[in-house]
């Protein structure tokens, strides 16, 4: 039968196997299996427990040992290649403990390991890897079987295909023409799946699928890829040959393992394989019959030991959505997103430190007899987490172990069973793209045009920008009309359209999360792009100009027209040291894991109020008096605290993710969270505060800082923030946050926030925990040293002490020539703070702008012995350098 008829090949992306059979006394990891049709036996429960003894040497030892196996199994296929076709047969690999050839057509999973690669590709190495050598630390893996790179080459051999592929390949002009490609691809899936399967392999393809089901033809397989190029270090391969899930029978499993061997040949896997050097017959291709974990009623996810976006490595990035996991890999949902920080995380403490909750407008479940279909989530389940705050920690404790086996950041699938509630891992392989990095290279992107108008936003992957005309596509039959460096915008994308993502200069989507395969995609191919947009197909234009920016944070935005942007790249080298602390100023914890990976000496400044801004958006006020607002506001509030049990839960939880992230971007070096410092009408703009903020003629100088904290209209709003502030400092575990009171008059203001953080939980000096002033009023340099009394230190805010101590308003263009930091009283109140500090022993660091920009400041700040300068990020690394050439 041809291939177009018989295979209904779902796009998918390495999606997870996900469902369960019918069968519970079938265990999840078959034992002691037989490896031919000889001796045939079914799992049972009770034996479900323990794992095959090994078949191989164990490579399993702590570090890079089994990384390594997975490299070298397949590397040569690599770069050695590259530019060069070869008509030399593929080696077959020997067995590790006699050296004879392995002629085995099927092998269970549990007798496999990382260095069996070439006898059964990356996907099936990995699991048996983890079934053996994981499963007794907590890893749990379910079992089944592999087809081998033998069966498959037998295959091909004796039904005379392989000659007909080489022929059908040999015309190099297919890759660049996308119609002939097609068509190319088309005639060997055919070829394929018109040619019969040896008799010895389907004799024991059906040994196999009777010793895992039981004879049970209603239990179910997902029926996967396993390429010997796979899963490597520096290539994903993601989805590019098939998944089939669901898979009941055994005459429905010869189907789908004979559609898995023609899949090796669809478009986007022959153009992946030929753009990165891998010679097309040097790669086989092998089918992993995995049991399925019934996900349909649970829910699955991916997770990565590391943040995908800036590389950073001590955080596992979780996502998660209801039903199959196809719908998270392949992009057809935007998840929920956790971030677990994994020193904390080792300790024991609640080391969740950020939580996004998606959409999940659909969910994938069985479909009756067989295979699957997505359907609509109820509204119930896109208001609720798909995992629990317990599950996402036991999946990062998971991912650190496969991480630490493997020895380098991992991309694992993990499935939920909904009938038994536990959890799995289906899927692990080498992440590709982030922990490939040069270390001390850093590339940034910076948009030079402001206030371009702001066509549409969604999640950025990448923090690259790109520009170009837009080019909207409904299906991958659309592919000729794509032009190179067109910014291409659809509903989704799948493995089909790689061959079209390669030409795009940006890419931009409806649906998908940042583990979806177009942010996989984008990032192995280095271009800018932004997922889960929801109506991006609506809001832009075929031929519209736009700007993609993926370089403002997680939130990605499209804007009109092609603005200008610069891009720096610069390898740092080693810094040496400097006469001070080079600490930053870092408010937004979604830029917080790219800035934490620059040179520094931690936070000198996190301004509390960018987090209530930004990740709250409403009045403490109106959050307190929630059952006294009007339905619109109300119905504002509801839809920014979902996920959360109460208004005041979400504002103490919100708070503490995102202070939890700062802290953790520079763990375990200091961070200084200076609480709130909203003024009146900055409080006013948001959500519910037009009824609580008076209209002041100078908000600047008027209700604001310490002065609120001591008001009693104020006292329960900033009880929550000291909440967050605690949750952070106790269950968190991140002790490195230290406390800046903004703002404080007199000394009076001093002695009583000090009784209010005590009364809250927060005294100073118990714990390790440091309060410190933030010193920008003319009165805290006339009594300094009496204000020392109550605080471990300085952060001097010398733009507020320069307009307060020359009298004018830094906003205000008309006295705007007056304001300057090296105003000799300025400077005077600058050496009183700085002597006061360092005679009572304590610290003090200026907040403010780069000593590059004012070398003379820079010099006397240094000759006055100050401990810290805290710059904006992009001002650390030339200051840096301007003081070292000093």
């Amino acid at each position: 039968m041809a291939v177009h008829s018989k295979m209904s090949l779902r796009r998918s992306a390495a999606a997870v196997a996900l469902g369960v059979g019918a069968m519970a006394t079938v265990g999840f990891v078959a034992p002691q299996a037989p490896s031919s049709s000889a001796s045939r036996v079914t799992a049972s429960a009770s034996s479900a427990s323990s794992s095959a003894p090994s078949a191989t040497p164990n490579v399993s030892a702590p570090g890079a040992a089994a990384a390594a196996a997975v490299a070298a199994g397949v590397m040569s296929l690599g770069a050695g290649a590259r530019g060069r076709r070869s008509t030399k047969k593929s080696v077959v690999s020997l067995r590790a403990r006699g050296g004879e050839e392995d002629t085995r057509v099927c092998i269970p999973l549990e007798e496999l390991r990382n260095t069996d690669v070439e006898k059964v590709g990356g996907k099936s190495a990995s699991l048996g890897e983890m079934i053996s050598q994981l499963s007794d630390v907590g890893v749990p893996v379910p079992g089944g079987f592999s087809t081998t790179a033998f069966a498959y080459k037998e295959f091909l051999d004796k039904g005379g295909i392989n000659a007909y592929i080489n022929d059908q390949l040999s015309d190099e002009s297919i890759y660049e023409d996308v119609d002939k490609l097609m068509k190319a691809g088309k005639a060997i899936r055919d070829k394929i799946m018109d040619t019969p399967f040896q008799k010895d392999f389907e004799e024991e393809l059906k040994a196999q699928w009777q010793r895992v089901s039981g004879g049970d033809e209603k239990f179910t397989f997902a029926v996967r890829s396993s390429a010997t190029a796979e899963d490597l270090p520096d290539a994903s391969f993601a989805g590019q040959q098939e998944t089939f899930l669901n898979v009941m029978g055994y005459e429905d499993m010869k189907e789908k393992v004979h559609l898995v061997f023609a899949s090796l040949f669809t478009d986007r896997a022959i153009s992946y394989r030929h753009d990165r050097g891998f010679e097309h017959e040097k790669v086989q291709l092998c089918a992993t019959c995995q049991k399925m974990v019934r996900s349909e009623t649970g829910s699955a996810g991916v997770m990565f030991s590391l943040d995908t976006e800036s590389g950073f490595k001590d955080v596992v990035f979780v996502t998660s959505a209801y039903g199959l996991g196809e719908t998270v890999v392949g992009g057809t949902v935007n998840p929920d997103e956790w971030y677990v920080f994994k020193p904390t995380l080792a300790e024991g403490k609640n080391s969740i430190i950020s939580r996004t909750m998606g959409s999940k407008l659909v969910k994938m479940i069985y479909k009756a007899g067989g295979g699957s279909e997505t359907v609509d989530t109820s509204e119930e389940e896109q208001n609720s987490w798909s995992a629990s705050d317990q599950e996402v920690k036991d999946l990062a404790e998971m991912a650190v172990k496969i991480e630490k086996h493997y020895g380098r950041p991992m991309d694992i699938e993990w499935a939920r069973d909904g009938d038994d509630g536990k959890l799995y891992i289906v899927q692990a392989r080498p992440e590709t793209v982030a922990s490939q990095k040069k270390v001390g290279v850093i590339e940034e992107y910076k948009m030079l045009e402001k206030g371009g108008e702001k066509v549409a936003e969604g999640r950025a992957v990448g923090k690259r920008i790109g520009s170009g005309e837009v080019n909207i596509l409904t299906s991958i039959d659309q592919m000729g009309e794509f032009e190179q460096g067109q910014v291409l915008v659809a509903d989704m994308t799948d493995p089909d359209w790689e061959p079209i993502m390669k030409k795009a200069g940006a890419i931009i989507t409806n649906r998908g999360g940042r583990t979806c395969h177009a942010a996989i995609i984008a990032r192995e191919l280095g271009i800018p792009a932004i997922v889960g947009c929801g109506d991006a197909t609506d809001k832009v234009k075929k031929g519209d100009k736009v700007t993609v920016s993926c370089a403002e944070g997680d939130t990605g935005f499209i804007y009109k027209g092609e603005l200008k942007f610069e891009k720096n790249v610069q390898d740092l080298g080693e810094l040496p040291e400097v006469g001070l602390k080079i600490m930053m100023n870092v408010g937004n914890p979604e830029t917080a894991f790219a800035f934490g990976q620059l040179p520094n000496e931690g936070i000198g400044l996190a301004r509390l109020e960018f987090v209530i801004n930004n990740a709250i958006g409403v009045h403490p006020k109106a959050l307190l008096n929630y059952d006294t607002l009007d339905a619109e506001t109300k119905e504002l509030v509801d839809e920014r605290m979902k996920g959360y049990k109460d208004p005041q839960d979400f504002y103490v939880k919100k708070i503490a993710e995102g202070v939890a992230t700062l802290a953790a971007s520079v763990y375990p070096k200091r961070i200084i969270v200076r609480l709130s410092d909203f003024k009146s009408n900055e409080y006013k703009s948001l959500i519910g505060g037009e009824q609580y903020e008076p209209d002041e003629e100078n908000p600047m100088i008027g209700f604001r800082g310490c002065g609120r904290y001591t008001d009693p209209f104020f006292e329960e709003c900033f009880a929550m923030e000291l909440e967050a502030v605690k949750m952070v400092r106790g269950e968190m575990g991140l002790k490195n946050v230290e406390i800046m009171i903004p703002f404080v008059r007199t000394l009076d203001m001093a002695k009583d926030v000090n009784e209010v953080l005590e009364k809250n939980g927060l005294k100073r000096g118990e714990d390790g925990l440091k309060v410190n002033m933030m010193a920008e009023l003319p009165s805290n340099v006339f009594l300094a040293e009496e204000f020392l009394e109550y605080f471990d230190g300085f952060s001097i805010g010398s733009n507020d002490l320069t307009q307060l101590t020359l009298g004018l308003d830094r906003d205000s263009g008309l006295v705007a020539q007056y304001f300057d930091e090296r105003n000799p009283a300025v400077m005077k109140g600058l050496e009183t703070l700085i002597k006061a500090a360092k005679a009572k022993g304590k610290y003090v660091g200026i907040c403010g702008q780069g000593p590059s920009d004012h070398p003379d400041l820079a010099k006397w700040l240094m000759e006055q012995g100050i401990d810290s300068v805290s710059l904006n990020p992009d001002s650390v690394i030339p200051t840096w350098q301007f003081l070292a050439k000093k």
